[in-house]
């Protein structure tokens, strides 16, 4: 059994723990970030809404809203650091009766107090006037502007990618199962008999920081998982908004949303049902019609018609609904990240720089790394580019010419990049280039995609799988007739 030693393991490489790496790999410290998935961002993340909250939904008081609102404001920098897409476009609050409007000026003075600036309690003419296409029969709502949209799984894999670059390790295929303290430093071993020590341990495993924290024999809870059904309808879609579209929330939840995506689709969803497994990842008839006959109601143009898939995610809720973020009571030196549901994504950035204070706390020394790189290369997207520009690159490289992906203009060489970052999962790569996410959900690309690992990794297609974990995508070698990965490039 290996044992490598760190200063400091992170547990769980979604969002929350992506953004803690990424924070701490700006000192002189030797940092592990530990997955037990086969690829990062594919737990509670993956199937984020991707919207970067406003700072109304929550009351200062709460650890949510503190950290949401500081959130919110680093993401023009972490942007221009990063690369990763990311729009400001603004959330409309949506009312339908005078009652509803009681509610959302409540949601303005409530932001108001947590110091978001720029929101507007809107007429029924002025939010006609910010988005033509809602139901005229709007009473009015809340404008916050400084609410923006987000591809989460880029976003994850740009924090991680930047962390590596800076000297953090990230080991994937890391399920723990257990965690023992001694002499002041943490042992903690996968499935698998890896094993890492460390001095001072970080747990942000989504909806599994209860068992992790049994684990370590920290704080007893129970992460309740709450489901939540979406919906993505096809590129150029009647419906797609200018602005993320709320109803007034409900009790438990921010309601059904129509969400226009960075990248041009539009979502529509999430339910929020709480439910008794941990990966029951299910969708249903019954739910699709409740979501589109509420989404309709906001919105006439969204259509059933336009659905190209559905998926869901499941939230990982705490009793009382705040975060929690704490240097455990009960063990030392060991940080608590949990029941980190929305507005987690929001929070994320903020939620790494308050755990790096937390291990101030504990001790941890802090000493500026004098060559910390916060930026990284460019990726480059051609279905943006004017076709000059384009001519340009298939010059340089031919595999941009070579288009995988028609539904999203993906080209081969942009598979290629994906895959030599660490991306060699279907789903790892669909989430790097938004290769299978279009009209065909992968149909026409995912043959050449698997033609392309097997030049890239010299490896037989049977061993390719969509997500890991036993995924395969074939059951046995097809015959010299159906694959010659000797076509793609070299």
């Amino acid at each position: 059994m290996s044992t490598t030693d760190y200063d400091v393991a992170i547990i769980g490489a979604g969002v929350c723990g992506a953004s803690i790496a990424r924070v701490l790999s700006a000192f002189e410290l030797r940092i592990v970030l530990l997955e037990k998935e086969s690829d990062v961002c594919f737990g509670v993340s993956k199937a984020n809404s991707g919207i970067i909250h406003g700072g109304f939904h929550h009351p200062v008081t709460s650890l949510k809203a503190k950290l949401e609102i500081r959130g919110n404001l680093m993401y023009e920098r972490l942007h221009y650091e990063l690369g990763f897409p990311f729009k400001r476009v603004g959330i409309l609050v949506v009312a339908f009766s005078e009652e509803e409007m009681k509610t959302v000026t409540h949601l303005f003075s409530q932001g108001e107090e947590n110091g978001v600036t720029g929101l507007e309690l809107c007429s029924a003419q002025r939010i006609r006037d910010l988005e033509p296409g809602i139901n005229p029969d709007a009473a009015g709502g809340l404008y916050a502007p400084g609410g923006g949209i987000i591809e989460p799984y880029r976003f994850v894999f740009a924090l991680v990618e930047n962390a590596v670059v800076n000297g953090c390790t990230a080991a994937t295929g890391f399920e723990v199962v257990k965690a023992v303290r001694d002499d002041s430093l943490f042992r903690i071993t996968a499935h698998d008999g890896r094993s890492v020590t460390c001095r001072y341990a970080i747990n942000a495993a989504g909806l599994h920081a209860d068992m992790v924290s049994s684990l370590f024999g920290a704080e007893s809870f129970s992460i309740v998982p709450r489901k939540g059904e979406e919906y993505l309808l096809d590129r150029g879609a009647a419906a797609f908004p200018n602005h993320v579209l709320f109803p007034v929330p409900a009790r438990n939840s921010k309601g059904i949303l129509v969400i226009p995506t960075v990248e041009g689709t539009t979502m529509v969803g999430p339910t929020a049902v709480e439910v008794d497994g941990k990966e029951d990842l299910a969708t249903s008839s019954e739910n699709l019609e409740r979501v589109f006959t509420q989404a309709k109601h906001m919105m006439p143009s969204v259509s059933r018609r336009d659905i190209i898939t559905s998926f869901a995610g499941i939230r990982p809720a705490l009793a009382g609904g705040d975060f929690f973020i704490a240097v455990s009571d009960k063990v030392p030196d060991l940080i608590q990240v949990a029941g980190i549901q929305s507005p987690g994504l929001t929070a994320a950035p903020a939620i790494g720089e308050y755990v790096k204070d937390l291990l101030k706390v504990c001790g941890c020394p802090f000493i500026e790394k004098q060559h910390f790189e916060p930026t990284l290369p460019k990726v480059t997207a051609i279905r943006d580019l004017p076709p000059a520009s384009m001519d340009r690159l298939i010059e340089t490289d031919r595999g941009y010419g070579e288009i995988v992906c028609r539904c999203e203009t993906v080209s081969e060489a942009q598979i290629v990049e994906a895959i030599r970052k660490g991306h060699t999962t279907l789903d790892g790569i669909k989430f790097y280039t938004r290769s299978g996410m279009g009209r065909c959900q992968g149909g026409f690309c995912t043959s050449k995609i698997l033609r392309i690992l097997a030049s890239e990794t010299g490896k037989p297609v049977t061993e390719f799988t969509k997500r890991g974990n036993g995924s395969h995508l074939i059951s046995e070698q097809l015959s010299a007739d159906s694959f010659h990965p000797e076509e793609s490039r070299q």
